[in-house]
């Protein structure tokens, strides 16, 4: 039985003052949750006072990226050593963002994640596809593209510690929202490449969060689905009471 997990991307949002804010206010409302795993996903300048504010409780800490790099002439990147340094469990990698805007790679995305597994981070691996691609009939293509080439320095072994996260870019901050059959006929596609790659045990253990505009309205619907196990959230994560929703609607 694969347990469900909530992350909340934080995206360039928040100070330090206002990152504290929602951990305490947060901290309260899934005290109890035992059943669902939980993230928060602060900018790099918060990490250290969220991970402060989280210690002892059932959250957990993720950067919103990785280097591939160990350390060096690298400006402005952030290695896996550092990430440890201040508590961080996971990585968001290859989100549509830092496709769209800075111009990562599948190439790139299997880098990072070969970094984050090598140092003990779980990876948080996202795919999806643009809304010219879904129009287009080009929906299984990229994500399956995404998925062989992106995990391509996984080794079988390792498979279960990867999540995946199917985040179509069409949906991401637009208030759009695939339909529950849309995501799980994706999500299911997903499973079946991972099967292909990894074998049909590890696949089967492999966590597949649905990203794209997620809200306490739409949650439970969502996580109801077969291959959906858990959400990767973006604005609803802003919101201590909204991502709390969002959580218990995965129990």
């Amino acid at each position: 039985m694969r347990k469900p997990f909530i992350a909340g991307n934080w995206k360039m949002n928040n100070t330090r003052a206002a990152a504290r804010e929602l951990v305490a206010a947060l901290k309260p409302l899934v005290a109890d949750v035992k059943d669902v795993e939980i993230a928060v996903a602060p900018t790099f300048t918060c990490l250290q006072d969220v991970s402060e504010l989280i210690k002892g409780s059932n959250i957990e800490l993720s950067a919103q990226n990785i280097s591939y790099a160990a350390s060096g002439a690298y400006t402005g990147e952030i290695s896996a050593d550092m990430l440890k340094d201040v508590g961080c469990t996971h990585a968001i990698i290859g989100h549509s963002e830092r496709r769209q805007y800075f111009g990562e790679t599948d190439e790139g995305v299997a880098k990072r994640v070969r970094a984050a597994l090598d140092n003990g981070i779980i990876p948080i691996v996202c795919v999806g596809e643009s809304l010219a691609e879904r129009e287009s009939g080009k929906t299984f293509d990229v994500v399956l593209r995404q998925i062989v080439n992106g995990l391509s320095s996984v080794k079988n072994d390792e498979a279960a510690r990867v999540v995946v996260a199917y985040e179509p870019v069409w949906a991401i901050g637009t208030g759009k929202t695939a339909t529950p059959d849309q995501a799980q006929e994706v999500h299911a596609a997903i499973r079946a490449k991972l099967a292909e790659i990894f074998g049909a045990d590890n696949a089967e253990a492999m966590r597949i969060q649905y990203g794209g505009s997620v809200k306490a309205s739409n949650a439970k619907e969502l996580l109801g689905q077969k291959d959906i196990d858990g959400a990767l959230v973006g604005g609803a994560s802003l919101k201590a009471a909204d991502f709390a929703e969002i959580i218990k609607a995965a129990r």
